[in-house]
């Protein structure tokens, strides 16, 4: 094999490859002769077809694979003895290749930088703690018992107030058509309560049972149904039942009815549940100062077709929000050219601490074991009960799907693995600051 170098600038790498007619007319020969091994033919023992005769018949249609083989050993080995480290798939051009002659073919390819692994003493981090409040658990106690309330039935004859519950029937049309999905029988509406079309629970206030209304509403212009969205649409109600909620007293009975042993186990459990809240979001705001840390401190060239694949997806997210209306209120007004510097600069920044946060982790060994992949895959095939299997048997047989579950767990490993050695403060703040810390 000869080796040309063509280009050597900055991160990208060119060369020029020949692969001589007698290396692969042994591989060609390696190949018929596996095939010949298990060979039938009319008129010969199996495995005893003269060689002649396979290389008029097969070696044709071995060639392509034979030439496959050897280009990808050739760059292998190319990759191993200049100790190259591609970012990307090398791009590979065949330049010239006839029968009997010799293989000539190009390697493009942008390789991996040099990276050097800050200190991470140096790096001094502070992290809000929030613990949650007697009355913060209580409020939280408060509305699991409202969400578990009953409903009685109200008897004196009286109006729909705000808090009740309505048992309706409605039909829903626009331009006098009925349309798909907006007819129910025997539904429990709250009155002035959410899930429903802004201002159509409203409207509901005043009822009594037996009547009937028609009220106008307007589904919102990115409600989920393209077909409905921006209509004006007319709603036919019946109101059949009025109830009243009644608040159920919270005592160990009650805890019960929710799970729990006893109504201390369950403030237990909610005091339990806020505080894994709050950690992961004092997690999330002492990461993302690290994350800042380590760009400021991350000073090496990217490889741009990292960087392109990066950006276009980007890209794509931001195009369908622009369709949609949904652009940030930062990017609203901006023209394309500046949303696309503003988004390849971030492109060029999620690469640069990826490729630094990999070198962290494969400079200190730290792998994300089987084990763990096999949890992950289980809690995402969790998510899709009724194909669970489906979903575990994809994983295991993607490797594509794999890497989607592998890469935040090594993440998160590498991240502790800096905590662990950076000089992090931690500093106690209320929730609401902790909330708005997080938010900014």
């Amino acid at each position: 094999m000869q080796v040309t170098e063509l280009a050597n600038e900055g991160l990208k790498r060119g060369y020029a490859v020949t692969v001589s007619a007698d290396q692969i007319a042994t591989g060609r020969d390696k190949r018929l002769a596996e095939v010949a091994k298990d060979l039938k033919m009319p008129g010969f023992r199996p495995g005893k077809v003269p060689m002649a005769i396979v290389k008029q018949r097969y070696a044709a249609a071995i060639m392509s694979e034979v030439l496959d083989e050897q280009v990808q050993g050739a760059v292998s080995k190319l990759m191993a003895d200049r100790g190259l480290r591609p970012a990307l798939q090398p791009k590979i051009e065949v330049v010239k290749f006839d029968e009997g002659s010799d293989l000539e073919f190009k390697i493009d390819l942008e390789v991996l930088p040099e990276i050097a692994v800050p200190d991470f003493a140096a790096i001094e981090l502070e992290r809000p703690k929030a613990e949650p409040a007697e009355s913060e658990i209580e409020g939280t106690l408060t509305k699991i018992a409202a969400r578990n309330r009953k409903l009685e039935d109200v008897t004196e004859d009286r109006a729909a107030a705000k808090g009740d519950v309505l048992v309706c029937d409605f039909t829903g049309s626009i331009d006098g058509v009925e349309f798909e999905g907006g007819k129910a029988q025997d539904m429990q509406i709250e009155v002035a309560g959410e899930g429903f079309i802004p201002g159509f629970t409203e409207q509901l206030e005043g009822m009594k049972a037996g009547e009937t209304k028609v009220i106008d509403v307007k589904f919102p212009a990115e409600y989920g149904a393209a077909e409905l969205a921006g209509k004006d649409a007319k709603f036919e109600i019946v109101a059949k039942a009025l109830k009243a909620p009644v608040d159920a007293p919270i005592d160990d009975e009650f805890a019960k009815s929710v799970g729990m042993e006893s109504v201390e186990k369950l403030r237990e459990e909610i005091k339990t549940s806020l505080q894994r809240e709050y950690d992961g979001l004092s997690r999330m705001k002492v990461k993302r100062a690290l994350l800042d840390a380590l760009a400021a401190k991350a000073d090496f060239p990217v490889p741009q077709g990292m960087v392109d694949g990066e950006f276009e997806q980007i890209w794509q997210r931001v195009e369908a929000d622009l369709k949609a209306g949904n652009l940030d209120e930062d990017d609203k007004g901006k023209d394309e050219e500046t949303l696309k510097a503003d988004y390849r600069a971030i492109a060029e920044r999620r690469i640069r601490l990826g490729l630094l946060l990999s070198e962290i982790g494969r400079t200190n060994n730290i792998q994300v074991t089987p084990e763990e992949l096999r949890r992950a895959a289980f809690q995402e095939a969790m998510k899709y009960r009724d194909q669970f299997k489906q979903v575990l048997d994809f994983f295991e047989k993607n490797p594509q799907a794999q890497e989607s579950l592998r890469a935040p767990i090594f993440e998160e490993k590498v991240v502790d693995f800096m905590l662990e050695l950076a000089k992090v403060t931690d500093k106690t703040v209320t929730p609401e600051e902790l909330a708005t810390l997080s938010a900014a």
